[in-house]
């Protein structure tokens, strides 16, 4: 019997019109376009400016783009799956309100939230239902309206994040191509080095909270580098490693699109060249959930059937992982 695999066969994306550069942040805090760029690789990011418009929107129009591409109809989406940090509202889900607006009226919906590695979990959560053999079409989509949660006067975060939305369908294969192998971890972070502490049952809105600025997103910047720069290093070439790749075999590393210095420390430790590394961090800056699929929208016409890559992450939680896939084609 024929192994079944669940590959990529089509992406889409979404990007708001409105650019923050990093000139526009030195007229917000105290900071500069140099030291912006030497330390992250980011010079400018998308902001979705509209107070009528959040995730959802944003969810909704890369889905409509990756169905439009594979020429499938919403009718036929069997399971949608939201990647985010940023939902719409706590309850209904973020994947509920993007199933209404696409027409997906025979597919179920859910959210998942492992923060800037929401989209390689929900990837292999989608996969899982294509390999069962019960589903066929299986929408996996990062979203995140990060500048929802974004203090403007922090400028230690306000520069880091932009909004968007990437969206991947996941159909079976038995031609070999598909999702090879992952791998995932997670490590509780009860210091809570990357937070955003109120809303949640623990510290529900009220006038304390927000005086206090806690429903914005907080980091302590060393500690979430030290521990991204080392997960994301590791992981990758763990799962190089455990499926017999060496450096020339990967065509691709599609990283997290956080900091252009732990994207490099994890090109070196694969031994991957920066030529073979997908990279548009100076454009959207960290997007959250929608990095890899933004960068797998971006690069879409340079993949090519069987090629190997691999996807790394890591986020707040902690979560890290990585996933290798060989390409199937768009």
């Amino acid at each position: 019997m024929e192994q079944i695999r669940a590959t990529i066969t089509s992406v889409g994306h979404y990007l708001p019109e409105d650019r923050l550069t990093n000139l526009d942040l030195e007229k917000l805090v105290d900071t500069n376009d140099e030291w912006i760029r030497t330390r992250t690789g980011i010079k400018e990011r998308r902001i979705l400016k509209d107070p009528e418009k959040a995730t959802s929107y944003m969810a909704a129009k890369a889905a409509k783009e990756a169905l439009e591409t594979a020429g499938l109809s919403p009718e036929q989406v069997d399971v949608l799956i939201v990647a985010t940090v940023t939902p719409d509202y706590i309850f209904p889900s973020t994947a509920c309100l993007v199933q209404e607006a696409i027409g997906a009226t025979n597919a179920f919906a859910f959210d998942l939230s492992a923060a800037c590695s929401g989209f390689i979990y929900a990837l292999t959560t989608g996969a899982t239902f294509i390999e069962s053999g019960r589903y066929k079409n299986v929408l996996v989509i990062g979203a995140d309206k990060m500048s929802s949660i974004i203090d403007y006067t922090d400028r230690t975060t306000c520069i880091l994040f932009g909004d968007g939305a990437g969206a991947v369908l996941l159909q079976p294969s038995t031609d070999g191509t598909g999702i090879m192998d992952s791998i995932h971890y997670s490590e509780g972070d009860t210091n809570c080095h990357l937070v955003q502490k109120g809303g949640g049952s623990r510290y529900p809105a009220s006038l304390e909270t927000i005086a206090n600025h806690m429903h914005y997103i907080k980091q302590d910047g060393k500690a979430v580098f030290k521990k991204a720069t080392v997960g994301m290093a590791d992981v990758s070439a763990e799962i190089m490693e455990r499926n017999n790749l060496q450096a020339d075999d990967v065509a691709w590393l599609v990283p997290h699109q956080a900091n252009l210095r732990i994207i490099d420390a994890t090109a070196r430790r694969m031994g991957l060249g920066m030529n073979k590394v997908m990279i548009n961090i100076e454009r959207y800056g960290n997007t959250t959930g929608a990095t890899i699929p933004l960068c797998l929208y971006d690069w879409k016409d340079q993949l090519k059937n069987g090629e190997s890559i691999i996807l790394t992450a890591f986020g707040g939680g902690f979560t890290w992982g990585a996933v290798y896939l060989t390409w199937g084609g768009t």
